[in-house]
């Protein structure tokens, strides 16, 4: 939905070529964007709890300045208990807004910050 809004999404489970460094291809991935977008779902709090690669990606991504995080079939206190810093930036919440009113509001944030820079 976000590139048929017309944004350029990075995504390592479709960018990254079998065989690549993982941690090299989401590093650079990062380096390269200006906006980074958090899908927070049970597995990924799971994930963070268990301090696998996606503790290693958040903490990446909590160093940047435009940092969204989207509940999916979570909560935002959820997040809060394994990130306290991501759970207590503004974000989005599937169980409130549709896919597609997300899609368009980060389709709109982006092209915000491209008129930006």
């Amino acid at each position: 939905m976000l590139e048929e809004n017309g944004v350029s999404v990075w995504f390592s489970e479709k960018d990254v070529l079998l065989g690549s460094s993982l941690l090299r291809e989401i590093d650079k991935g990062l380096a390269n964007s200006r906006v980074g977008l958090v899908l927070v779902t049970p597995s990924f709090i799971e994930r963070v709890r268990n301090e696998g690669i996606a503790e290693k990606e958040l903490s990446a991504l909590l160093a940047r300045d435009l940092l969204v995080p989207i509940v999916h079939n979570t909560t935002f206190d959820k997040l809060r208990e394994v990130s306290p810093l991501l759970g207590s930036r503004s974000g989005l919440d599937t169980n409130e807004e549709s896919m597609l009113k997300v899609a368009l509001k980060l389709a709109e944030l982006v092209e915000v910050e491209e008129e930006a820079v």
